[in-house]
């Protein structure tokens, strides 16, 4: 085989080969963003007392990455799920996240880190208003 041959037959590896792995990239970042879960949440008519400080704290302290309601974004998960019913995620295991952050184990987006702005006392607000809104929903206590 001719020099010139070779060198024609490497370039198309080497292209087909930059084909596949550009292909391979593109199904990643589609397979990870269909990944992302957001949900319509339905509004309780009313909320206690404790719900109502928690939604102003969920506002300026979760909602950015949780989304309104906690619908879920593209950088962090719905907590209107049923995987966070009380049976599955406690009340204790939002206040470890919101103290000491979470590790992603259920959703692709990511490590959530600590939340040291926010008080114990203001951790147990906003779960008041996240399970408001979980019940609101149908989301309710399941043993797992």
């Amino acid at each position: 085989m001719k020099k010139r041959q070779r060198i024609v037959i490497l370039a198309v590896i080497a292209w087909v080969a930059f084909g596949v792995v550009a292909g391979l990239a593109i199904v990643s970042l589609t397979a990870e963003e269909s990944d992302v879960v957001t949900v319509a949440v339905a509004l309780p008519a009313t909320y206690s007392q404790e719900a109502q400080a928690g939604e102003g704290l969920f506002k300026a302290n979760c909602q950015a990455c949780h989304g309104p309601n906690a619908s879920g974004t593209k950088l962090g998960p719905p907590l209107i799920h049923d995987i966070y019913n009380p049976g599955h995620h406690s009340d204790e295991a939002f206040y470890l996240a919101a103290a000491t952050g979470v590790r992603a184990h259920h959703w692709p987006y990511g490590d959530m880190p600590a939340q040291p702005q926010v008080t114990r006392e203001e951790v147990g607000l906003i779960i008041r208003f996240v399970r408001e809104l979980q019940e609101a929903n149908g989301i309710v206590r399941k043993a797992y």
